[in-house]
């Protein structure tokens, strides 16, 4: 189980800038926070350090629940099998999935804090600032990033046993596959994920004949 925030962490993450999400503290604390995943650093000057997005939904618990927090954190990443990240860290629902049991409004929340952080990122490290287009991780957890932009606009992931989206992999470089049986609901994906800074065409299984969307991040 991945350990909460020390008090002198929570500290630090609560003073945070409440947009941008830049922290303050001594290289030691900012340091730590960094090995946890909960901060980075940036890689221009003046180098400051910032929340990343689990240190977004860190600080937006209640620091007497952040032990409770971090407990469904991680129990909710073990629980996404097909999920690139680590313990303890938030995930996307991909699809297909077994359900988290965490309240829907307490997921909106979540997932919400998610994206506004992932948007953060980009505005830091892409290199002209914007947030309209993909940045580094994203390419590099194409998955988890296009999954996040589909849930933070309320589409519905496929369950064991209910129908939603479902996003994988690909052979392809850079691109993930996205499906949904229900087509007016994979044109809408589609469109979200446009919106979302991503490529997306629409192609049909050889054997099925059914639809699917290809995504890739946009780099211009």
């Amino acid at each position: 189980m991945t350990r909460p925030p020390t008090a002198a962490q929570r500290r630090v993450i609560d003073a945070a800038d409440p947009v941008t999400g830049r922290l303050r503290g001594t290289e030691a604390q900012l340091a730590a926070l960094v090995k946890r995943e909960l901060a980075f650093r940036h890689p221009r000057p003046p180098h400051d350090h910032f929340l990343t997005p689990a240190g977004h939904r860190i600080r937006e618990s209640e620091p007497e629940a952040a032990e409770p927090a971090a407990a469904a954190a991680a129990a909710e990443t073990a629980a996404t099998s097909n999920s690139t990240t680590t313990a303890g860290v938030f995930a996307a629902r991909i699809g297909g999935e077994e359900e988290t049991g965490i309240a829907p409004a307490v997921r909106t929340r979540e997932v919400h804090s998610a994206w506004q952080g992932l948007l953060e990122l980009r505005r830091m490290t892409n290199p002209d600032g914007s947030v309209e287009r993909p940045c580094g991780w994203e390419r590099t957890h194409l998955v988890q990033a296009a999954a996040l932009a589909l849930e933070a606009a309320g589409h519905r992931p496929a369950g064991r046993d209910a129908e939603g989206y479902r996003v994988r992999v690909t052979p392809q470089p850079e691109a993930v596959a996205v499906r949904d049986p229900d087509g007016e609901a994979l044109r809408a994906c589609a469109g979200t994920l446009e919106r979302a800074g991503w490529q997306v065409s629409e192609h049909k299984e050889p054997r099925t004949g059914a639809s699917y969307l290809l995504a890739s991040p946009r780099r211009t």
